[in-house]
């Protein structure tokens, strides 16, 4: 009788602590809801490439993703505010005040030019044409363009990611 008057509190405790366990999981894995990179829009995330905003987890697609993020905090906040507006991280949505993100003037040019579903940031490689400029992923990006601007600007343009160029008729 002793030991089933004691095992009731203990199982009781055993539930309690498992389920608060569950619900911090829980909570952890509803953090991280974007399944898509904000940084190379289309490419699925990897449960391995998980980088921290203001203590919010946020998968990435790659270790370059992942590179490019850590090496500026800047350029991150950046993403965050691009991404968030385009629906990629949900779990940064109606915080954007509180996390300062209202603060940060996006550019026009929200893509590559090159590698036209990348985001660019401010702090992004960049090449001035037709007196404007015009932002890359990356380094290799800004090389492909440099091989033939004229024929980079036009494909660009009639993707729609460059803006700030006017698209001839």
């Amino acid at each position: 009788m002793i030991s089933r008057v004691l095992s009731l509190p203990i199982r009781a405790a055993i539930v309690a602590v498992s389920f608060l366990s569950s619900g911090i999981s829980h909570a952890d894995d509803a953090a991280a809801k974007n399944t898509k990179c904000p940084m190379m829009t289309e490419d699925d995330v990897e449960e391995d490439s998980l980088v921290d905003f203001k203590g919010t987890p946020v998968a990435l697609c790659c270790g370059k993703c992942e590179r490019l993020w850590k090496a500026d905090e800047k350029a991150a906040a950046y993403y965050v505010k691009v991404a968030t507006e385009l629906g990629l991280l949900p779990q940064f949505k109606g915080k954007e005040k509180e996390l300062g993100l209202d603060t940060i003037e996006l550019l026009p040019q929200r893509y590559c030019a090159i590698h036209t579903k990348s985001l660019v940031s401010p702090s992004s490689p960049f090449v001035e044409y037709q007196g404007q400029k015009v932002y890359f992923f990356n380094d290799k990006a800004k090389a492909t363009w440099e091989k033939d601007p004229e024929k980079a600007a036009k494909k660009a343009i009639d993707a729609g990611v460059l803006p700030q160029l006017k698209k001839e008729a």
